[in-house]
């Protein structure tokens, strides 16, 4: 009996797909370099440490969030984040408590404070963002928004391991 499995198939050439790799090469490196933290806590206007930066903005955007899903989501060793949301505790901006779904795991969330310090860090992105896109048509502005959320979804639907299967 043949299967009802509903395969699609990708045109794809190999050559479109290593110059999409280096694209992605690219655009991480840029969003990982330490003076874009630094530029866009000077362009909100607060006062943070650049190696906070991301990781407030990461429990505000995924929070509630475990401190080691956090960790892992942000490259960085359990221990360091831990200490880090420590830090943001302190600051007022973070706050730990227990998962309500397993009582063993730590979670981070974003307190009024701290939300609103990601809400500049937004307003100062959407600036960098629209002149970024100044000269940009609007429709490919919605494409590139839709099939970068394709291209994510895509991705994070993916196996692990998907050449062991």
């Amino acid at each position: 009996m043949p299967s009802r499995k509903n395969v699609q198939t990708t045109h794809i050439e190999s050559q479109q797909i290593r110059e999409l790799h280096r694209s992605l090469i690219d655009i991480v490196s840029l969003m990982n370099r330490p003076q874009r933290d630094e530029q866009m806590v000077k362009d909100a206007g607060i006062a943070l440490d650049r190696a906070l930066f991301p990781l407030l903005v990461g429990i505000e955007r995924l929070g509630p969030i475990g401190i080691v899903e956090l960790a892992d989501r942000t490259g960085r060793d359990y221990t360091t984040v831990s200490r880090q949301v420590a830090k943001l505790e302190s600051l007022g901006l973070a706050e730990r408590k227990q998962s309500a779904a397993d009582r063993r795991v730590n979670e981070a969330v974003v307190t009024s404070r701290g939300k609103a310090m990601t809400d500049k860090i937004d307003a100062a992105r959407e600036r960098n963002a629209r002149a970024i896109f100044a000269t940009w048509d609007a429709h490919d502005v919605s494409e590139l928004v839709r099939l970068m959320r394709k291209f994510a979804d895509a991705v994070s639907d993916e196996p692990e391991n998907p050449g062991s299967s």
